[in-house]
């Protein structure tokens, strides 16, 4: 959300108007749509990221953490990744530090399983799952082979669903190069604690994302939660048990607890209290003057519900809030009428792997290929500039002719390694 918000104050105001400045740890942001086509190997991970300064030219970006927001004084403290802390003043602070996987106290959880919520992630999911195709061809012992063979993926949401049949999808074509090894012989395991997935849709189209993933031989349990999976081994609340090297924990987001180091007043979810036109408020809806916010780590109102409904913390929400924040900031700047952002859902759009997808859109429903289609056509219209634009359909392109590159590169996860083996200890 911030990239966008910085994009658009940078159109609107000029160099000697104001400043602009952008703190992110990160040189990047992540198109977080394109995760799971990045594990799968159909785009390249780098065309998932956005390069901060190579696409926000007209602003100071800091490759820094905001450690504390003291909005009182009008003044951020920033920690560097070298150096120092250092504190800088501001007249106007966009908070948009987006959300964080919301995790439970699961014995095991933090020991064994990975999040999908940047690319790291998931270039580490997609290393893994091709590490174990490699293990379990090796291995003579059948409970090995089982346990490499094993994918456990927790959360029914869209982040759950998409990353789940684009890896099964990938594993799949990754076995013709495996004579070791059959389809029939992977595991793969959908928890989700509800009765049901993809709650943005209607329930209907959720039982027909269940009835293909259950068709292609995914085990899909509804109304199960993980109760423990310390050492890899997987109990859930059915009364199963199983081993698994491979566990994914896609159960939610939960707004970014950065937020908790400023002295703004926060709701019980630990999010920003906004008004419509992003503004945010104090507990009695008093608006902090030079303060805003948008995305997962705001409550935001949502003008075209009931009363008293919030947006939802997606994608769709933050891109759309981050240009009315923007105008509307810049017309504090100029003395001019604020606008309120309201945005009526359009729908919900996931790719289930190649060619195939499940959609809702205006109330239409679609499923199979034109799902498909229009998951790529939607997220390609939103990646963030041209650049990358062009970068995405030449990969598609490129997959529609050649095969899909299925080799792991575990050796990123632990570069020095090797080095470290035939360097000799120098002292004691």
């Amino acid at each position: 959300m911030g990239l966008y918000a910085a994009l658009q104050l940078s159109k609107r105001l000029r160099s000697n108007q104001a400043e602009i400045l952008v703190v992110d740890p990160q040189p990047h942001m992540t198109y977080q749509p394109f995760l799971p086509e990045a594990a799968a190997g159909n785009i390249s991970p780098r065309h998932a990221v956005v390069p901060l300064r190579r696409e926000l030219n007209r602003c100071t970006v800091l490759a820094a953490e905001v450690t504390k927001v003291e909005h009182a004084r009008r003044v951020a403290t920033v920690q560097p990744i070298i150096g120092p802390a250092r504190e800088v003043g501001y007249d106007h602070i966009v908070l948009a530090p987006g959300s964080v996987s919301r995790s439970l106290p699961i014995p095991g959880l933090r020991e064994q399983a990975v999040g999908f919520k940047n690319i790291g992630e998931a270039i580490y999911l997609r290393n893994k799952v091709l590490e174990r195709l490699d293990v379990a061809a090796t291995t003579t012992d059948p409970a090995t082979r089982a346990r490499a063979l094993t994918f456990v993926f927790v959360g029914g949401g869209y982040a759950g669903i998409e990353a789940l049949a684009e890896m099964e999808d990938m594993a799949r074509d990754a076995l013709t190069y495996y004579d070791e090894l059959r389809p029939q012989d992977m595991h793969w395991v959908l928890v989700e604690a509800t009765n049901r997935i993809l709650p943005e849709v209607d329930p209907d189209m959720g039982a027909y994302t269940v009835t293909q993933l259950v068709h292609r031989g995914l085990d899909i349990r509804l109304g199960t939660r993980l109760e423990s999976c310390v050492d890899g081994v997987v109990k859930l609340s059915d009364g199963d048990s199983f081993e698994a090297d491979t566990i994914v924990w896609t159960a939610g987001v939960k707004a970014n607890p950065m937020l908790a180091a400023t002295d703004l007043p926060l709701d019980d979810k630990g999010r920003l209290r906004c008004l419509a036109t992003l503004q945010v408020t104090d507990a009695g809806g008093a608006v902090i003057e030079g303060a805003w916010s948008a995305g997962d780590c705001a409550a935001v109102p949502d003008l075209t519900g009931p009363p008293g409904t919030l947006c939802a913390p997606n994608a769709q929400h933050s891109v759309r809030q981050a240009k009315v924040l923007a105008d509307n900031l810049v017309a504090v700047l100029r003395g001019q009428q604020l606008h309120e952002y309201r945005h009526k859902y359009v729908g919900s759009v996931a790719s289930l792997g190649l060619h195939k997808g499940v959609a809702q859109v205006y109330g239409i429903k679609v499923k199979g290929l034109p799902a498909w289609f229009m998951h790529r056509t939607y997220h390609l219209m939103r990646v963030p500039s041209f650049n990358r634009k062009v970068r995405v359909v030449i990969d598609w392109t490129l997959a529609l002719i050649l095969k899909r590159e299925v080799v792991a590169l575990g050796e990123l996860h632990e570069p020095r390694e090797g080095f470290e083996e035939v360097t000799p200890r120098v002292g004691g």
